[in-house]
């Protein structure tokens, strides 16, 4: 016997004991993991004497892993329905618009409609019926079998990618599956969702942890919507899916593959510059914002040249000089220096940056501020004017707010939100998330760039996200275009080094949930290792370095 804390109170246990056996069982279905220590756990976790001493903290909704689990269990229970009612229809799941999730059928003919309202009785059903959901170790082989019997043919294909020798699954009841994240002790513990008809599927909501474990009011985002639709569409057309798809091409063709993908961005280059040359006369102002990692950077540098080429000679202005000094700021928002938020409005000179714009456009000679970041002083910078066939390209975290640009007729503008949006998936039932994504090229760049570890990058994370959603995504809605900076060959690249990184992240390092779950799917990418095939104007550059815009 040993002793563990829970609770703040000390509890022996046998070796073998599982953490939900520590929980009362009227409140076992109110939790969604665990921490042991300082590691993320599933509360089917048996404790051993190794555990000694290791004091258990029970995390809910609120938590943005059991949130994490929490939608992978739900997605689980969706699936299992999906085999109990319809076992021939093979379905998919992706991320969507309004932080939800989209399931839509693969299965020629299948009609979803009629499909949600039965799914959605027998997800209720199995949840009532408070089943047990156990993590199951197998042989590649056996997990062959499983796989086979359930008609999983996509997972068949990734098992061949798995460099490991044996295989997870979860087993509820008679069903066998896999969704690589943590999941819930029983399906008794999926309380909140929402399952809606969106056609050709449907959607599913479920608790968001920034929203204090709400769901939130589904919103119609159109814009975002069709950039989603289309890449889907154009993976489906290239066989670019799934990363089995991904795989086979960087084994076929690096080079080609990569070219495909560059391609595809200098054809959605073109199409902004027709419409920024179809609409010159009016444009004067082109705003372009997105969330970190994006690409803003050679974005604006390709757009530019772009413009260029069609005898458009663009202007662009710094935002980041029109910042105030934190002296100032505190001021404003009533902080002392070291609690400012720094990406808030406020701590732009709005009212300088406005009139700057308006004498600009109105032909005015104006003298340009410039940030020193050394001294954290405003100086002054270049003397410039613009004529009238010459728009100005405004870049930032606030470029889409009206609030920064209220002096500039709405038709004299035009706005650019820029994000990679992959629609690509692990297998059917395990969607890979952008934010992800954006997370490793971040992680890749601080590395290269700012001599930064992936464990600060992490650290980091939660704060940048936490802005975008503040200052970023209320205003992508409405925009003229969105550009998908999305290059599906690079994690074929960066994978290379952001695995070693990653690696580096002991198990009882806090940022050690996050690492593991990137490093689960990366393993199953082919490495892309020869960076002589990537283009040197080529967004990924901007991560992994050689870009031809850098200084």
């Amino acid at each position: 016997m040993f002793n563990v804390k829970m609770n703040g109170e000390v509890v022996a246990v046998n070796s073998g004991t599982r953490v939900i056996d520590l929980i009362p069982e009227k409140d076992r279905c109110n939790h969604v993991i665990c921490k042991v220590g300082a590691v993320v756990k599933e509360l089917n976790y048996q404790l051993t004497d190794r555990n000694d001493g290791v004091e258990i903290t029970l995390l809910g909704l609120d938590h943005e892993e059991a949130s994490k689990a929490y939608e992978t269990s739900l997605r689980f229970i969706i699936a299992m329905a999906f085999h109990r009612l319809y076992p021939d229809v093979r379905v998919r799941f992706s991320y969507n618009v309004s932080r939800a999730i989209f399931c839509q059928s693969l299965t020629q003919g299948f009609n979803m409609s009629r499909a949600t309202e039965p799914i959605k009785q027998e997800v209720a059903k199995i949840i009532k019926e408070n089943l047990p959901i156990t993590r199951v170790t197998v042989t590649k082989e056996e997990a062959r079998e499983i796989y086979s019997k359930f008609g999983h043919e996509d997972k068949l294909e990734i098992l061949e990618y798995r460099p490991d020798t044996v295989v997870h699954l979860y087993k509820c009841g008679e069903y066998y599956d896999y969704l690589h994240g943590y999941m819930v002790a029983s399906t008794g513990a999926i309380k909140t969702y929402r399952i809606a008809p969106y056609s050709p599927g449907m959607i599913i909501q479920y608790p968001r942890h920034e929203l204090d474990a709400t769901i939130p009011k589904f919103q119609e985002e159109s814009t975002y919507g069709k950039t989603l639709q289309s890449a889907y569409q154009w993976s489906k057309k290239v066989g670019l899916q799934t990363i089995v798809g991904i795989n086979k091409k960087v084994e076929e063709s690096p080079r080609d593959f990569v070219q495909l993908c560059e391609a595809r961005h200098n054809h959605m280059l073109s199409e902004l510059g027709n419409a920024i040359e179809k609409e010159k006369e009016d444009i004067r102002l082109i705003a372009i914002a997105g969330p970190s990692s994006s690409g803003k950077t050679t974005f604006c540098n390709r757009l530019r040249i772009e413009l260029l080429s069609r005898g458009i000679n663009p202007v662009m202005i710094s935002m980041d000089d029109y910042y105030l000094p934190k002296t100032q700021i505190s001021e404003i928002q009533g902080l002392p220096i070291g609690e400012l938020d720094l990406e808030h409005v406020n701590c732009l000179d709005v009212d300088q940056f406005n009139k700057d714009l308006y004498d600009l456009i109105n032909g005015e000679e104006v003298t340009l501020p410039y940030f020193n970041f050394k001294t954290g002083d405003r100086e002054e910078g270049k003397k410039i004017r613009v004529d009238s066939g010459s728009p100005i390209i405004i870049e930032g975290i606030h470029a889409l707010n009206e609030r920064l640009t209220s002096s500039i007729p709405k038709h004299q503008k035009f706005k650019i939100f820029i994000a990679p949006q992959a629609q690509i998936n692990i297998d059917d039932h395990a969607p890979l998330s952008t934010t992800d994504v954006r997370l490793i090229r971040r992680i890749v760049r601080d590395m290269k760039h700012r001599g930064s570890t992936a464990a600060n990058t992490i650290d980091m994370w939660k704060s940048v996200r936490n802005g975008e959603f503040k200052w970023i995504y209320p205003h992508q809605e409405g925009v003229n275009f969105v550009f998908n900076s999305s290059l599906l060959y690079e994690l074929c690249i960066l994978r290379t080094q952001a695995l070693p990184a990653l690696r580096e992240i002991k198990p009882t390092d806090p940022q050690y949930v996050v690492a593991n779950r990137l490093i689960k799917y990366l393993k199953y990418f082919r490495p892309l290792e020869d960076e002589s095939v990537i283009p040197c104007n080529s967004i990924i550059r901007e991560f992994v370095g050689g870009s031809c815009f850098e200084v």
